[in-house]
């Protein structure tokens, strides 16, 4: 079986200030274009079979500035919805709520559509997308890796539950925009082979 590639999209100008972004599309920063056009030579060494995409425009963006050309959508893959907490960063939700933390509170509902996630919900979506690149994997048999190209907080629960862990577990896994890291097996367990990888 090939490796589950993860990449994380380019800076934007809140995830550069440490705004909380989840439907909030902004577009990628000229250092978030050039720390994804920085991916395509990392990306260069797999045999890509597969690419999914967020459905927002910044995990897009960074698909096409990587050099990954046949990208196919899937909505599971947003980001997690930070509800009202949409725009602010933990340092001004500490101000209020001291011991708040993402992966044990969740967030409180924001605007309509959009009522947060606990982090369980999360995981939820995160393993209807690993149900379906198994199912890839399946038919590619050792003919080649699978690219997911989304988000921090949702690639971090997404490893968590690829891993066998809970999803809050994903608090684990530090990501950093414009990076590559990569899942594959040993033994016929998922295993971490690398991590944070930046051009």
């Amino acid at each position: 079986m090939g490796e589950l590639i993860l990449v994380r999209h380019g800076e934007t100008e809140w995830s550069a200030s440490g705004q909380h972004t989840s439907y909030t599309d902004l577009p990628l920063t000229a250092r978030g274009e050039e720390q994804a056009r920085g991916l395509a030579p990392l990306l260069a060494e797999f045999r890509i079979a597969l690419v999914l995409t967020s459905p927002f425009g910044r995990a897009v963006h960074t698909a096409e500035l990587a050099g990954l050309g046949d990208t196919t959508v899937d909505p599971d893959m947003h980001e997690w919805d930070y509800g009202a907490y949409e725009g602010i960063t933990t340092n001004e939700i500490h101000r209020t709520r001291p011991d708040w933390d993402l992966w044990t509170d969740g967030v409180p509902p924001g605007v309509p559509g959009h009522p947060g996630e606990l982090p369980a919900e999360v995981g939820a979506r995160a393993d209807r997308v690993l149900a379906r690149v198994d199912a890839a994997f399946r038919d590619l048999g050792d003919d080649g890796d699978i690219v997911l190209v989304a988000h921090a907080h949702f690639l971090r629960v997404l490893t968590a539950r690829r891993l066998g862990l809970p999803a809050a577990d994903g608090a684990l896994f530090q990501l950093a925009t414009g990076t590559v890291s990569r899942i594959g097996s040993e033994h016929g367990r998922p295993v971490l082979v690398s991590w944070n990888r930046m051009p």
